[in-house]
């Protein structure tokens, strides 16, 4: 079981550790302006000037396992879900889909965006069927933004609406719902 909570300058040092090389270091932050090699420095002056929502996972023993970001927009109305990561050694126990479900409660429920949308590298397949499974929509391809290691990498953007995200029985809970078992809040969005 795990639960998300602000990010920590404490935490930093852990999600550092899981950005193995560049290639990994781009798949996660994309274009946020993060250098190799990578360091807990560079991530703690990203998030103490930075307009996110930094949360982290971590397990009952307060462990860092996951770590994301929401960006809402002014005035409000979405939100980019970004940097997000889980630890290399927790990979495969399904914290991505919590950490992203979790998220999205936070976005839609506390927030009370209209629109959530991130984006994800085409060559990270396991993140785009990942997303899909949890409800987000492709929107569109931007061809070959970023080049890595001498290659081009194209990114897709995919989004979910507040009236999907209520809809869709398995996603439309919040946490403190699914961890009481309550019902799914009805919501005006």
């Amino acid at each position: 079981m795990i639960r998300l909570r602000a990010f920590e300058p404490e935490d930093a040092t852990a999600v550092a550790s899981w950005v193995s090389d560049i290639e990994a270091l781009t798949m996660w932050s994309g274009n946020s302006g993060f250098s190799w090699p990578f360091d807990a420095g560079q991530l703690m002056a990203f998030h103490a000037e930075s307009e996110r929502r930094t949360l982290v996972a971590v397990e009952a023993d307060g462990t860092p396992v996951g770590h994301l970001s929401l960006k809402p927009d002014v005035p409000g109305w979405s939100a980019r879900l970004g940097l997000v990561m889980v630890s290399p050694a927790r990979r495969g126990r399904g914290y991505g889909a919590t950490m992203i479900r979790d998220a999205l409660a936070v976005a839609f429920d506390d927030v009370r965006v209209h629109r959530v949308d991130l984006g994800v590298y085409t060559r990270n397949a396991g993140a785009i069927a990942l997303y899909e499974r949890l409800g987000f929509q492709r929107e569109g391809v931007q061809r070959e933004v970023t080049r890595v290691n001498g290659q081009w990498w194209s990114a897709l953007t995919m989004s979910m609406l507040d009236h999907e995200w209520r809809t869709n029985t398995t996603l439309g809970r919040s946490a403190l719902d699914r961890a009481t078992g309550a019902a799914p809040s009805s919501g005006t969005g």
